[in-house]
């Protein structure tokens, strides 16, 4: 299965939060299963972090590529197909972010790894 990871999960999964779910966890560690993270989570941890909304965004910065390589997980660029589907995408969700993740999951065909059921809006699989 192909996984792509919504910027919580993977925020959660690399401290080990136990917001992320048991289903979750086995999935992103189960080996057969590619697991992308897309630049939209680099975008997205450097913005709440200058925001002052993440306390660990400093160090999830500063290690991104790092710990993306070191779990096994392929980085995901935006290209522009994903944000010309992103910036196209019918519904009226505000968040840059969900938005290019949304596309990027319906392109790429893969499930997103997300708790915020307002992508299920979107069309597209989800996992959680």
């Amino acid at each position: 299965m192909k996984l792509l990871l919504d910027t919580h999960a993977l925020l959660w999964w690399w401290t080990n939060d136990a917001q992320l779910s048991a289903k979750a966890k086995r999935a992103i560690a189960n080996d057969s299963n590619a697991i992308l993270v897309s630049a939209a989570s680099a975008w997205e941890i450097a913005t709440k972090t200058r925001l002052g909304k993440l306390d660990i965004g400093p160090l999830a910065l500063t290690r991104f590529a790092e710990l993306v390589q070191a779990d096994g997980f392929e980085h995901l660029p935006m290209t522009w197909q994903h944000c010309v589907h992103a910036g196209g995408l019918p519904l009226d969700h505000r968040d840059p972010f969900d938005r290019m993740l949304a596309a990027q999951s319906l392109i790429e065909d893969a499930t997103l790894v997300t708790k915020d059921a307002a992508f299920g809006l979107f069309g597209m699989r989800v996992f959680w």
